[in-house]
């Protein structure tokens, strides 16, 4: 029965030992840092921003870059896909630019916004993921357009448009596909 006792004591110091929390001083690895820094083309506005932190996203973060990827024709603000900021971490550190600043050509686009468009420019599609909050138009400074599509084509991760004469990058987090 003592022996019993006894068992139960420990078992019951270790269970309570294992649910406390690590001392402060525990080495802890700290979580990765994903940031992304940011020039609007049409607006000249700048952001330069922390927007995830391990697996979790900064909400005032994701706030601020959909308010700074807004439609810059009237100002409408749409909640973007986070998918999309990661596409762009992602893609600036698959070209060897991670701390490059990222040129916004176009983010968010209202339907009235894509119907204008439409209207004075060929190739924009009538149900444009822009619209929907998942697609961007980028450059990097520094690397070509050729190298910024392929190394968009090889993550996989969407649809990638070329332009060429306007220098500029298509991605969104739809279905994989080219053009």
């Amino acid at each position: 029965m003592l022996r019993l006792i006894s068992l139960m004591v420990v078992t019951s110091v270790l269970l309570f030992v294992s649910f406390q929390p690590a001392p402060a001083n525990a080495a802890e690895a700290p979580l990765r840092e994903y940031r992304l820094r940011l020039l609007h083309t049409h607006t000249n506005e700048r952001i330069d921003i922390v927007y995830r932190r391990g697996d979790v996203y900064v909400q005032d973060a994701v706030n601020r870059l959909d308010q700074f990827l807004r439609d810059h024709r009237t100002g409408d603000v749409r909640q973007l896909d986070e998918r999309l900021f990661d596409l762009l971490h992602d893609l600036a550190e698959s070209v060897g630019r991670a701390e490059a600043e990222i040129n916004i050509v176009c983010g968010y686009r209202t339907p009235w916004s894509n119907e204008f468009l439409r209207s004075t420019t060929a190739g924009v599609a009538s149900h444009s993921l822009h619209m929907e909050g998942e697609a961007i138009d980028i450059r990097i400074p520094g690397v070509p357009t050729g190298e910024l599509r392929n190394a968009a084509l090889a993550l996989q991760r969407g649809g990638v448009g070329f332009y060429p004469k306007s220098q500029f990058v298509h991605v969104d987090v739809g279905r994989v596909r080219r053009w």
